[in-house]
């Protein structure tokens, strides 16, 4: 009779209607507004992102009761799809978080790893030998990760395939978030800062047509230019874990496990990729190694989330 009752109530009904991922991006906003609120400066920053973030739950819970109450093919669509674009608002915003939370970088406990691991900084190993080619080919697959997550999920959505489309979305946003915290607990800005001269990367990285655009445009993604000074104190600190390493081992994961056509040319594009991050001097090998350690965990905690959360709105039917 208890349950019966509560299955009945307006908000089991209410509850029913989020989805996995809107749980998990719920509960992300909620995160980072508790740290910012608890453990920010005072900074207008510390009252500020919380009432946003308290917005954004709210946009996201309307969003999932209108999708699922209209009936209407597009707000369906916007509902399955606003996590990807949503990823770059909530980037932006961790500039900001980072910023009212930490006033230390973390890249001198990073060097020291690589130098563990190698007994000297790869970046500058790899700079012996730097080719334009090579550089222009990798700074190009660099730009394609923004489009790794979009292919399995535009791939299973052809297929007809929402429920695997829901656990992949789920599972990448969910990679993101993890990669965002790291950039909260361990604030750091890579070795294009810290081991090398920024403003000479062109000069001493050059490419060939495309790499003067393309690292502008990821410079400009984080907040800066090429010319700006003080540069290092303005970028995004977004280096560990390698959020670029962290989800294209994700959707790898998921173009094989969904036996994706395009897996095959995934496969060798995400090794290349992997690899660009630090050539380029975006990340230290650190970096690449904390994702690799995530990465399972990641899978099998993500598994039993969504698994468990779809257990729930089962039981209130």
């Amino acid at each position: 009779m208890k349950s019966s009752s509560l299955a009945d109530s307006p908000w089991t009904e209410k509850f029913k209607l989020l989805d996995a991922v809107d749980v998990l991006v719920i509960c992300f906003l909620l995160l980072v507004a508790t740290i910012t609120l608890f453990f920010g400066r005072g900074t207008t920053l510390r009252w500020l992102l919380p009432l946003l973030n308290l917005g954004g739950c709210l946009v996201v819970y309307h969003l999932a009761m209108h999708a699922k109450r209209s009936g209407s093919t597009l707000w369906k669509q916007v509902h399955a799809w606003y996590g990807f674009p949503l990823l770059l608002v909530i980037y932006k915003e961790m500039y900001w978080a980072v910023h009212a939370v930490r006033d230390k970088l973390y890249d001198s406990y990073l060097i020291q790893i690589d130098r563990f691991l190698f007994g000297t900084d790869p970046t500058i190993v790899l700079s012996r030998y730097a080719h334009p080619v090579l550089t222009e080919v990798l700074q190009t697959v660099y730009i394609l990760f923004y489009f790794f997550p979009l292919t399995i999920g535009i791939a299973l959505v052809r297929k007809n395939r929402y429920r695997e489309f829901q656990y992949a979305s789920f599972l990448i946003l969910y990679g993101f978030f993890v990669s965002y915290l790291g950039y909260i607990l361990f604030p750091a800005v890579g070795p294009r800062f810290t081991l090398h001269d920024f403003y000479a990367t062109d000069r001493e990285l050059p490419g060939l047509w495309l790499t003067p655009y393309l690292r502008e445009f990821v410079n400009r993604g984080e907040g800066i230019t090429s010319t700006l000074p003080q540069a290092a104190d303005l970028v995004q600190r977004d280096v560990f874990p390698s959020g670029h390493t962290l989800i294209t081992l994700i959707t790898l994961y998921l173009s094989f496990l969904f036996k994706s056509r395009t897996r095959y040319i995934l496969a060798p594009l995400g090794i290349v990729l992997i690899f660009s991050t630090v050539y380029l001097r975006y990340h230290y090998v650190a970096d690449l190694v904390g994702a690799g350690l995530l990465f399972p965990l990641i899978l099998w905690s993500g598994k039993r989330l969504f698994e468990g959360w779809e257990r729930t709105k089962a039981s209130t039917t």
